[in-house]
């Protein structure tokens, strides 16, 4: 029998929360709720979790910070941000920390639960992609090993966030092929929504800042400009 995937919901706002744990529950998962930051935090510390909703506005700890300090951890597991701050700028710096997506309030509880359940099959998908291909793969001296989910430049040990990780590793899989920030967010993200492109030209600069010689002329992803990016076989001019 299959294990019930766990959730865990950081929110102070009850009503929400036990609306959240109902709906969740009725789909098979195993929630936990923390009502406030720090107490998520320690929760989110333990690991094993699968999926997290956190609200931004906390007391003590607040969800951002909350993020920053999941996306840091070695396992990647799939993060909504939920907040009455629906302005542009608190959208973008969720997104930019690590959150895979951003609810403002109020918004349908169904429509949340529907979101979870769609980046736990993309990350069980992605999984299991990774898993059955196995097999490292080297590109214009980058080498991603998909089964213990390292790289390394040039023999040299590189420190990616998992999401890092997936951009480049799904980058290298499709050599000289040019996808738009759309398509990225639908590959590797798992989900097409305008307005989040920004994310994808955040994780673009870091890893480029992580496996080029010289981030401001890269020679391994490549703006195409007006269509996107792509990744080169091999150093040379851009096509």
């Amino acid at each position: 029998m299959e294990t019930a995937k766990r959730v865990l919901i950081v929110e102070d706002d009850m009503p929400i929360a036990d609306l959240l744990r109902m709906h969740l529950q009725d789909e098979g998962y195993q929630v936990t709720h923390c009502a406030d930051g720090a107490h998520g935090l320690a929760q989110v510390r333990t690991g094993g979790w699968d999926a997290l909703i956190l609200d931004i506005m906390l007391p003590g700890v607040d969800g951002l910070e909350i993020c920053r300090q999941a996306r840091a951890m070695t396992t990647y597991t799939p993060i909504i941000i939920t907040s009455a701050r629906s302005s542009e700028v608190h959208r973008i710096l969720g997104l930019e920390l690590g959150a895979d997506d951003y609810l403002p309030k109020p918004f349908s509880v169904l429509e949340l639960v529907a979101r979870v359940k769609a980046l736990l099959r993309r990350a069980d998908a992605m999984a299991r992609s990774q898993r059955n291909e196995g097999g490292a793969l080297e590109l214009n001296g980058v080498r991603v090993d998909p089964l213990t989910r390292q790289a390394h430049v040039h023999g040299s040990a590189l420190d990616l966030t998992p999401r890092e990780f997936d951009l480049l590793y799904f980058f290298i899989k499709h050599p000289e092929k040019v996808f738009s920030r759309l398509d990225l967010l639908n590959q590797v993200w798992g989900y097409q929504h305008d307005g989040y492109e920004h994310t994808v030209n955040t994780h673009i600069n870091r890893l480029r800042a992580k496996i080029e010689a010289d981030p401001a002329d890269p020679v391994r992803i490549l703006t195409v400009w007006g269509k996107g990016y792509r990744y080169a076989s091999a150093p040379g001019p851009e096509a």
